[in-house]
Formats: structure tokens, sequence, C-alpha cells
């Protein structure tokens, strides 16, 4: 059964009076896993059926229909408090690796200068044991450059953030978040591509009256197969599937495939968008700015860097039990401060390298899709035939208010006497027409 969540969005985008043909399609689900959410979200909500004279059937959901459902179940309710909850866990596990970045720049940072001053304070020492004197000797602290606004880095107000380019409908990130986004990018753009692939295809199908042929729907799948499958457009047995599909054949022998129940739906519609083909979104490395990314990269090549230093002053152990603290703590946890130097910078520089290689098979997967596409515009012999054949199958019921036979939303006895009325009026207008001719 599919999430009670995808059905809801469907629904209330269909203006909450749907067929079960109008949520698969605007879902992308097949129409079992259509039917058998409707069936259960009707029952749950307590929606209305309305059933046309032909025997269609249409929805009606109430507009709170969230609120129903929360009310209801513990369940819906702890899940809902669950996603608040993760919100902020993956926020703050999202920021640790900003914040440990930086702990781990400063505790390298005071281990160094701690080690420096006592060097040179032993060094001073020894001068002044040879003449006598105070030496002049120069300390040279290290500097750690963090940018040009070191308050950025903890700047959770939505107002204060950069602006981003028009059309860029990712959140503003701050500098903490963008070391995340920099280790490990932001996810996978094409998470939910089978479910534009379906919804891209059910588009098809509508826009065309419910009947559609094989060179409408390969602008929208991936393997097509070889051989004997391809001519025979085995891969089309996927989609007659899971919109209850039925193949016809024309009149020259080619194939049409008509979907039935993707020709009833609850309410008239205008002229349905359908894309030329299901194009992937290439990966970002980051949605990061660039002037981020090369705060983080300066920031992790300052964190190696000193860590490489540190290792070789504290190569002096003798000099680090003299001094503790800081230090010791910088000695204990040295090789972590190491690794996760290298890893800081090395992980986004691995990942860099597999972005490009994903994207180019991305790229050459649209490439493909794209030329089928171009290729239907190219119109043969046998695929106006056919285009000719389906336009004769074309076919749309809708199911409206005007002529219901029955629905759950008045008393059976009322709508009885509604019919009734109806019906006489539709009498009387016939007899009065007779007369008059």
């Amino acid at each position: 059964m599919p999430e009670t969540h995808t059905l809801i969005k469907a629904i209330e985008r269909l203006d909450h009076r749907v067929t079960i043909g109008d949520v698969a399609a605007e879902a992308g689900l097949s129409l079992q896993e259509a039917q058998q959410g409707v069936l259960a979200l009707a029952s749950e909500v307590q929606a209305h059926l309305q059933v046309s004279e032909a025997g269609e059937i249409a929805y009606v959901f109430p507009r709170n229909m969230q609120a129903i459902l929360l009310s209801k179940s513990w369940r819906l309710r702890w899940r809902a408090v669950w996603q608040h909850i993760w919100k902020v866990l993956f926020y703050l596990i999202r920021i640790s690796f900003g914040v440990v970045l930086i702990l781990s720049l400063v505790l390298i940072t005071l281990a160094i200068v701690a080690l420096v001053i006592a060097a040179s304070a032993a060094s001073q020492r020894d001068d002044s044991g040879r003449d006598g004197g105070f030496g002049g000797g120069m300390v040279v602290l290290p500097r750690v450059w963090f940018g040009p606004d070191i308050f950025w880095l903890f700047d959770f107000d939505d107002r204060r953030r950069r602006p981003r380019p028009k059309g860029d409908r990712t959140s503003p990130m701050n500098f903490l978040e963008a070391v995340f986004s920099f280790l490990f990018g932001d996810g996978n753009p094409n998470a939910d591509l089978e479910e534009r692939r379906w919804q891209a295809i059910a588009a098809v199908v509508k826009a065309n009256g419910g009947v559609v042929v094989a060179e409408q729907i390969i602008p929208f799948l991936n393997d097509l197969g070889q051989g004997w499958a391809k001519d025979f457009e085995d891969f089309m047995l996927p989609v007659l599937s899971r919109f209850n599909g039925l193949p016809q054949v024309s009149p020259a022998g080619g194939l049409v495939y008509q979907f039935p129940e993707l020709q009833v739906t609850a309410q008239a519609r205008g002229r349905i968008a359908v894309p030329r083909f299901l194009q992937e979104l290439p990966r970002k490395f980051s949605q990061a700015s660039s002037g981020q990314i090369m705060g983080a990269i300066g920031l992790g090549s300052a964190n190696l860097i000193g860590a490489l230093v540190l290792g070789n002053l504290l190569q002096d152990q003798a000099l680090v039990a003299q001094i503790g603290g800081v230090v010791a703590l910088a000695n204990s946890l040295y090789w972590v401060l190491l690794s996760y130097g290298s890893a800081f910078l090395g992980i986004p520089l691995v990942r860099y390298f597999w972005v490009q290689r994903q994207n180019q098979k991305i790229m050459t997967r649209n490439q493909e899709r794209e030329q089928r596409a171009e290729a239907l515009a190219q119109l043969d012999d046998p695929l106006r035939e056919k285009l000719a054949f389906a336009k004769t199958l074309v076919t749309q019921t809708i199911v409206t208010s005007d002529d219901l036979a029955y629905t759950t939303e008045t008393d059976l006895v009322e709508q009885e006497a509604a019919n009734k009325d109806r019906l006489d009026e539709e009498w009387q207008r016939l007899l009065e027409q007779r007369r008059s001719s």
C-alpha cells in the first residue's frame, strides 16, 4: 500500500475530488496501489462516494484530511512529532562536522602556540645562562584566518543570510551547514526519479485521451531491451501492468495501447503539460556558495598543515610532559586530529571525481531519451497509421455532479426524490418538444 502522505498530497493537488485513475496518474502509482490506498484513506476520513449513471465512481475527500488522521491515529501523531525532532537532530549532525573542524583547528593552534612559547622560553634560558642577560628572542605565533566574517559561521538567522541566485530554491546555508555540504554533498537530486517517471508517463497517456503508441512512451524509459524484446515492445509490459492497459492492433498490424481507467476523470481539465522526455538532474558537488567552499578548503588545509606541524613539535615528549594541559590533550588526540584533517580534504576530492563520472552517465541517458523524443517528431508511415488508429479509440468520461446516480453525501431517499424530479422535468421537456413539432 502506498504511503498515506503520498496519497494525501496527490488528492490535495486534485482539489479533493478524484477518481482512481486521477490519483494513479497524479501520484505515479499503479492502479492497484491507488485503489487500495484511496479506499483505505476514504474509510479513515469518511470521504463521500459519487456514482455516475454509467457506473463510474468519484471520491470526494474532506479538505482537513490530515487533521482528521492526526486526531484518530497515535502513530501518525508520533510520526509528525518525530519528523520535527529528526529535523533538529539532522541539523545538529550536519553542523557537528563544522564544529569539530573549528575545535580541532583551535586545539591544534593552542598546542602549537604553547609548544613554541615553551621552546622559546627554554632557548632564552639557555642563552641567558651563556651571556648573563635576558635574550631578546622573538616568539613567532602562527596565525589562522577564519575569513572576513567569523560570526557568519554560527548565523542561523535567515534574514542575514547571503542572497541566493534567482531561481535557486535551495535553502541558504550558514558556514557550518556548508561544511557538511562540502564533505558529503546534498543528497541525490534524482531520488524521486521513479515517481517522476510514472507521473510523466501517466500524464502522456491522459494528454492523449488514454491511448498511446510506444514511441510516445520510450522517451521516459531507460532500457528498451535488445533484439526481439525491443522489436516486440516488451518494454511496454510494466506500463500496461501498472495502469491496467490493453494492447490494441491497428488494421495495418501496428500496436497501440489503451488505458480505460485513465480515460475516466472526476473533472474536466485543460491542456495537460507533458515534458518531452524524462530528464535526470545532474549531481552538484555542493550547493554551498563558492566563498563557503573556499573557506572550508582553507580551514581544512590549515587544519591538516597544523596537524603536520604539531606532529613535528610533539616529538619532544619531555617538553610535552612538562607543559601538560592542552598540549597533553593534543598529544593524546594527535592521530585523530591528523586523520580528521586528511579525511576532510580527501573525502571531497574523491567525491568530486565520482560526481563527474555520475554526471557523465546522467548526460548520456538524457541524450538517449532526448533522441527518442526527437525521433517521434519525424513521422513515418507506420507511426502515422498507428497514431491515426489511436485517435479512433480516444474517449474521456467525466464523472460530473450533474449525472450522479448515487452519492453518500445525502440521504438515499432525498437522492431518489431528486432523481424522480429530474426525470419528470426531462419527460415534460420531451413532451413539449413533440407538441411544438
